[in-house]
């Protein structure tokens, strides 16, 4: 009984910001609904929150392997979206350039952008403070050299189908994207189940622990469920928002290579114990330059979804982002010095941070309260972090 319970704890401890960010969402659909408000799970606020988040998650997601490499961070993420936001604008909107080559030079660009800075902090050493702070104001000197102080808009139609449109499509009828969008969601369990399924008998058959028994059959039946209503929720709006499927896209990439890849695990190695990584045999430089040329790459897609969101681009585009990459890392349970977290683990943070914002906004919060709260929700996860790991070394 006695290790039951402590597997439980352990559950529980596991899934802390999961279980914090349902305990959000039910209190604000409360707060809201009994205010006469509206509601959070409102189809189209749902929506609009993917749409409002989708940045955040992917600019975290590459934020999230500069942390776990040694607790490093990217200043510069926000100035660079505005950066290659503009480019974008220019090649696009100005030029009239083909979008298809636009969206491959912006990436290029972004690549090429995360490399200047990767070399100075991976090969010159130079403090990624300090290079990235400075590439926040280089970025984004240049970016408003480019726009002139100007706003440039609109994007065309080929440009917004690939960013901001929604499947089936806008004229299909509602029964058509109710049908279509329930389809997809039972697709979505249908993975969920086979990977759960297929990563247990891994386990068994390597001797590793697993769930097993009742509570893996709720697990399983809970989250089905919870895919099933989502998928509802999205098909009585527009449908299925195709930003959903790129943040999906990048999910599955990079928990896969950061939890089952050599390379990935070598990100935690280095954040453990940097010297032991590198006499081990493991080129510590070539992992810093990774990490800061993806992020480059990961800013440049955030910036071509923050241009077709607003269908513009402007000299404030990108302002902050930087901060809510960083706080959705450390509130989804990334370690402070580096070595732990986990791409669904910034997820969560993200969504947390997300769910935080638009259900003040609703209730009418204050902007500078909202502030003051996100603000302290940071504060106590990483003091959480460090609380967690100094009770754990003194075991």
């Amino acid at each position: 009984m006695a290790e039951k319970n402590i597997q439980l704890k352990d559950r529980l401890k596991d899934n802390t910001m999961l279980l914090a960010l349902v305990a959000v969402v039910i209190l604000f659909q409360i707060l809201i609904v009994s205010s006469g408000r509206g509601s959070l799970l409102k189809p189209a606020n749902v929506t609009n929150i993917i749409s409002q988040n989708a940045y955040v998650l992917v600019l975290a997601t590459g934020m999230l392997l500069c942390i776990i490499s040694g607790g490093n961070i990217d200043l510069s993420v926000g100035s660079l979206v505005c950066l290659i936001g503009a480019i974008s604008g220019k090649l696009i909107v100005t030029a009239g350039l083909n979008t298809g080559v636009a969206i491959i030079l912006c990436l290029l660009f972004g690549i090429a952008l995360g490399a200047w800075q990767a070399f100075w902090i991976a090969y010159i050493r130079i403090s990624s403070f300090i290079v990235t702070l400075s590439g926040m104001l280089l970025f984004r000197g240049i970016a408003n050299i480019i726009l002139n102080g100007m706003t440039i808009s609109p994007f065309p139609d080929s440009y917004m189908r690939v960013f901001a449109s929604y499947l089936p499509g806008s004229g299909s009828s509602s029964n058509t994207i109710f049908t279509f969008s329930m389809i997809l969601g039972v697709i979505a369990c249908g993975i969920y189940l086979f990977n759960e399924i297929h990563s247990t008998n891994n386990k068994k058959r390597k001797g590793y622990e697993y769930e097993e028994g009742t509570a893996q059959i709720i697990k399983l039946i809970v989250t089905c469920l919870v895919i099933l209503w989502f998928a509802s929720l999205l098909a009585r709006h527009k449908g299925l928002p195709v930003i959903l499927i790129w943040l999906l896209i990048i999910i599955t990439i990079y928990s896969y290579f950061t939890s089952k890849t050599v390379p990935g695990r070598h990100f935690y190695a280095m954040g453990g114990n940097a010297k032991a990584t590198e006499l081990s045999g493991v080129n510590t430089n070539h992992i810093l330059f990774f990490a800061y040329v993806n992020m480059g790459f990961l800013s440049a897609i955030a910036a071509l979804m923050c241009a077709a969101r607003f269908n513009s681009v402007s000299p404030s585009a990108g302002t902050g982002y930087e901060m809510d990459a960083i706080a959705a890392c450390f509130v989804g349970g990334a370690g402070v010095f580096g070595g732990s977290g986990t791409v669904l683990g910034t997820v969560i943070g993200a969504l947390f941070i997300g769910v935080l914002n638009n259900g003040m906004s609703i209730m009418g919060v204050d902007a500078n309260w909202q502030k003051a709260v996100k603000g302290l929700v940071l504060l106590l996860a990483v003091v959480f972090d460090v609380l967690s790991k100094k009770k754990a070394s003194a075991k």
